[in-house]
């Protein structure tokens, strides 16, 4: 609360300070898959569980048929776009436009809470530095899935081809705040 000038008033402060994750994070404005300008932070990541997904176009072979995220999508059900997000995030922005990112969605029957991004080079690359997950050539990338749980600060990694009731594990352990091993 901030003292008011007219007396002895208290009228509350209008901005909340930054956390840590956003500090972290930012608000660097990456493009989703309808073409929609999305806050990295603000929009995708606050108060949420996000699982980030990174691909290319050579991954997308590995993921063309049954997406260990499309298992994970339907183990959390309506929960997916609600407290959990999927967020999948190009790592060669000049090949994956929005347009693209729709058609892939589509085929993988990924539905709400379930964003794939795109957007500026140096946004895209920002995004992925922050997830630890930027590389110089494309080729170069891992097969990880990035699982964080912004309101505990808990986050963890996962090999991305690993068996999908694996992954659900993981991701369940981040959403239940358990660090790795406990029950």
């Amino acid at each position: 609360m901030r003292r008011s000038r007219r007396g002895n008033a208290q009228t509350p402060s209008t901005t909340a300070p930054e956390s840590a994750a956003q500090k972290y994070f930012t608000d660097v404005v990456l493009v989703n898959q309808n073409g929609e300008k999305m806050r990295f932070y603000s929009d995708l990541i606050q108060g949420k569980l996000s699982s980030s997904i990174l691909f290319s176009q050579p991954a997308r072979k590995l993921f063309a048929d049954k997406s260990q995220s499309g298992k994970v999508q339907q183990a959390f059900g309506d929960r997916v776009g609600k407290d959990v997000r999927i967020i999948s995030i190009s790592v060669d922005p000049t090949v994956d436009t929005p347009q693209a990112l729709k058609a892939y969605a589509k085929k993988l029957n990924a539905g709400p809470g379930w964003y794939f991004l795109t957007g500026d080079k140096q946004n895209v690359e920002f995004a992925l530095k922050k997830l630890g997950q930027f590389v110089s050539d494309k080729q170069d990338h891992l097969n990880i899935i990035i699982i964080g749980n912004e309101r505990t600060g808990l986050w963890k990694k996962a090999f991305g081809l690993a068996q999908s009731d694996e992954l659900v594990k993981v991701v369940e352990s981040v959403i239940n705040d358990q660090p790795t091993g406990s029950k």
